[in-house]
């Protein structure tokens, strides 16, 4: 293992993660560190101009009475200003506690109080009345600063007033920022993330500049990405797989694109043709259903090759999953005619450029894995989870081993417990839970970190992860099945959007579906079934049609692992409706009480 000290033996470390992107900004001057879509047209963010405006924050909330250590939320979509307000309250001395957009009003107070944060940023009208809605709530909440609109009553203010103020504030007060900065140490918080609290109250985790100074240096060492990249960047900067990717933006001093929301990605993916995009799985499902749903309704000999080269990608998928290679004169007409022109139309989607991608924040399905892969295009799955700075084990570039993801990054250390858990120790690893001393020490034994993810190691080091430890259902008959693997087969049927299987202490396997609406539509269409006032979700050729996908994997699985019942819900699972994470990932116990009586009645004698 290499001490993560060692990682930049010869060179000045940075003290903070602050410190770490002033110095790439006096390096980049002029050269554009971000874009973003303003009024239809793009627009780029000089790394001077950056660096300018967030000490211009910084000393704004000065002025406004922010002092070392306080904490200081951030409530909104990906976007520049975020950045700014993130280096601003980091650059203040404070410590950043970052709120999903899709967070509830009664969520946003609990991490409110729980933080203690004195002020928070929003990013527009919408956010800023979620806060207003719950002021009465949080006496310790002195102030809101909106990224634009029309701030209400004397505690709210405009950022672009709070950076007139702090350039105001620098004048009379020389110096301050670069004694503030001289102050902050690799040990000090930097921010509080919050777990998503699917199982209870989501705790406070304390990252240090430390942990992302570390996951910098660490991930440069790879190689993964350079200073010549353009990185379309999606995800919710309240997540740590979108604070990691900031964390090495400072690092190597590539350039980020911003995208207008998660629904223009195609869209701005086309303009602004990145090279690297970090995503999480489901974006690489939706690709796979929409390709394969498009090949498998185009007419002709075109059609004919594509359902060919399909059922060449099965086996060779299946084959490739039990260790083996497959070769067929399928395969072989489906790499020279099909599946080139899949890779052009794939390359097209994500602007031409795209060197490599990187998923994180779920597991990815080794097939989708392997179809992108036969298309020419790189998947690169990484894993981390917040209490351990995200990056913390990926596969490297020329060296993918899907199924896995990848080895330790430089600097940490992966042990597999007796039972299977999954064991961390490093530079990542957080400082503790905030305020919650007992689940600190649940989690970090003898310096190491228990995950709560089980997995296995291969031969070469690489990781792979089998389930999460408390997701592992147990059958009555007391056998152990991974749901994950399950759930992830079955979503690459092209009408297949979401699934959660279900089992503990139960006789059988059962699963909820929902349809991908778009792709079912069309099926439906070109199989001549109408849409009756139930929907399509309860028509009787619909169900046939994925239970035939339930059929295809169950004959895959042993006995107690296959799905003897499922439902199909009228409606996909949403963040709006509770069922899903903003990293897209299905709430297992929120699904589970909100359809106990369909679950239930799977088991009914």
């Amino acid at each position: 293992m290499i001490a993560r000290d060692e990682l930049m033996t010869g060179i000045t470390r940075p003290k903070n993660l602050v410190s770490l992107f002033e110095a790439q900004a006096a390096r980049k001057g002029d050269a554009a560190a971000c874009r973003f879509k303003r009024d239809g047209e793009w627009r780029d963010l000089s790394w001077r101009e950056m660096a300018r405006r967030a000490r211009d924050v910084a000393d704004g909330l000065a002025a406004l009475g922010v002092r070392p250590g306080d904490r200081v939320a951030l409530l909104g979509e990906t976007r520049a200003e975020w950045i700014l307000a993130d280096l601003g309250t980091m650059g203040a001395g404070a410590i950043a506690v970052p709120i999903y957009q899709s967070n509830r009003p009664h969520e946003c107070q609990y991490i409110l109080e729980n933080s203690g944060a004195r002020f928070i940023f929003c990013d527009g009208e919408a956010q800023a009345q979620k806060i207003r809605e719950i002021r009465d709530r949080l006496p310790g909440l002195e102030g809101v600063v909106v990224f634009e609109g029309q701030p209400s009553g004397g505690a709210e203010h405009l950022l672009a007033d709070v950076e007139r103020a702090g350039a105001e504030w620098r004048r009379a007060n020389a110096g301050a920022h670069e004694a503030r900065l001289a102050r902050i140490g690799l040990e000090d918080p930097a921010c509080f993330i919050y777990t998503s609290g699917t199982t209870g109250n989501p705790k406070g985790v304390v990252l240090t500049h430390g942990n992302w100074v570390y996951e910098a240096e660490a991930v440069a060492q790879i190689g993964l990405l350079n200073g010549q990249d353009v990185v379309l960047l999606f995800l919710p900067m309240a997540h740590s797989f979108a604070k990691v990717i900031e964390a090495v933006w400072f690092s190597e001093g590539f350039t980020v694109a911003f995208t207008e929301s998660i629904e223009r990605l195609m869209d701005n993916a086309h303009e602004a043709r990145p090279t690297v995009m970090p995503a999480v799985p489901r974006i690489f499902e939706k690709a796979f259903d929409t390709v394969v749903a498009k090949g498998l309704a185009t007419p002709g000999i075109k059609g004919r090759l594509f359902r060919l080269a399909l059922e060449s990608y099965e086996k060779y998928a299946a084959a490739r999953e039990r260790g083996q290679e497959e070769s067929s004169l399928g395969l072989t007409v489906a790499r020279r005619l099909v599946f080139p022109k899949l890779r052009a139309q794939l390359a097209e989607r994500f602007g031409g450029r795209m060197r490599l991608f990187v998923s994180g924040g779920a597991p990815l399905s080794p097939k989708i894995n392997l179809f992108f892969e036969l298309c020419g295009l790189t998947i690169l799955e990484g894993y981390g989870l917040t209490e351990t700075s995200a990056g913390t084990c990926v596969n490297r570039p020329g060296r993918n081993r899907i199924g896995t993801v990848g080895p330790p990054i430089p600097g940490t250390e992966v042990r597999i417990a007796d039972d299977g858990e999954i064991l961390f120790r490093g530079g990542g690893v957080m400082k503790e839970y905030f305020q919650n001393p007992a689940a600190t020490a649940e989690a970090i034994r003898d310096g190491w970190f228990y995950t709560g993810d089980i997995g296995q190691l291969d031969p070469d080091g690489c990781l792979r992860i089998t389930d999460r430890k408390k997701d592992i259902i147990v059958t009555a008959g007391g056998k152990n099945v991974a749901p994950q693997n399950l759930e992830n087969d079955l979503k690459t049927d092209p009408l297949i959007s979401q699934v959660m299987v279900h089992g503990d202490r139960r006789k059988f396997l059962s699963a909820l579906v929902t349809l991908n609406e778009e792709n079912v539509r069309r099926w439906a269409a070109e199989n001549g079934v109408g849409i009756g006032p139930a929907g399509l979700s309860q028509d009787p050729r619909v169900r046939a049609r994925i239970q035939q996908a339930v059929d295809a994997l169950n004959a895959k699985q042993a006995s107690y692992s296959t799905v003897k019942k499922f439902a199909i819900l009228p409606k996909d699972f949403t963040q709006e409706s509770g069922e899903l994470t903003p990293t897209l990932k299905v709430k297992r116990k929120f699904c589970t009480e909100k359809y106990r009586q369909i679950l239930d009645s799977f088991y009914v004698e």
